[in-house]
């Protein structure tokens, strides 16, 4: 019998940490050894007891696997303890500074642990912004508008940041031709990328995860949106990144690279 994997969920409490335990309980090769939160500790989910300190956990159970769903002040400081105490991180949580994120690379190679690290683990997503990928070679006029739920801290999101990434590496500058702005109310074309994309983001009760990428040329426009409408739409990307870190001890920094 093929052993299994055993995963613990960090900010087990907040939504999409009950999204994952619940995903991870349906699959018969996972095992949900430890639930990671300041609330509810003592209390049960999933068939575990809720603790506290993620190093303890990591410290006193055999863990394969640590998902991250907590928030961006913690983030950085959480990877590199799983890493550093030899298991393997999939990271939901956005906020990472393009340095931390090299870092962990770093440490990730230097460990031989698989880490992975998605902006958006919605296969839709990924494959939106691999479409504006595509579409950058051909269009040089672009815009991201993403839209979250009224408690998400960062901005922009990091499935904006890593669009913006993306489309970069085919175009390295965007909207050249347009006039000199000037803004009566500062902020209002939104944040501006160092290859002139502007991203705009909304914060507001009800949204749960969406963005479009708008394309302008003359005489058209070209739109691609995606709509994460439950968290349920992010669980199949975190069971396959767990599955993908267990047999592969790379270093990942987004979805699409292991589709």
């Amino acid at each position: 019998m093929t052993q299994k994997i055993k995963v613990a969920v960090s900010g087990a409490c907040g939504k999409m940490g009950q999204a994952v335990i619940n995903a991870v309980l349906q699959e018969n090769d996972l095992e949900l050894v430890s639930a990671i939160d300041v609330m509810n500790v003592g209390q049960q989910t999933g068939g575990v007891t809720i603790e506290e300190s993620l190093e303890k956990a990591l410290l006193s159970k055999q863990i394969d696997v640590i998902i991250d769903f907590t928030n961006p002040e913690l983030v950085f400081k959480h990877t590199k303890l799983i890493l550093e105490k030899g298991a393997r991180p999939v990271i939901g949580t956005t906020g990472l500074t393009e340095s931390q994120i090299e870092e962990l690379k770093k440490l990730s190679q230097e460990k031989g642990f698989g880490c992975l690290i998605a902006p958006n683990f919605a296969l839709g997503a990924v494959l939106m912004m691999m479409f504006a990928q595509q579409a950058s070679k051909y269009l040089s006029n672009a815009e991201i508008i993403e839209f979250h739920h009224n408690k998400k801290k960062d901005a922009p999101s990091g499935t904006a940041i890593k669009t913006a990434q993306l489309m970069t590496q085919e175009r390295a500058k965007f909207s050249q031709d347009n006039c000199l702005e000037i803004e009566t109310i500062q902020g209002s074309r939104g944040g501006v990328t160092e290859s002139n994309i502007h991203i705009h983001s909304v914060r507001l009760p009800g949204f749960v995860a969406h963005q479009e990428v708008i394309f302008g040329a003359p005489g058209q426009a070209l739109t691609i949106r995606h709509d994460s409408f439950d968290r349920i739409s992010f669980m199949p990307g975190v069971i396959l990144s767990i599955r993908h870190i267990m047999k592969n001890n790379d270093f990942v920094y987004g979805l699409e690279n292991i589709l």
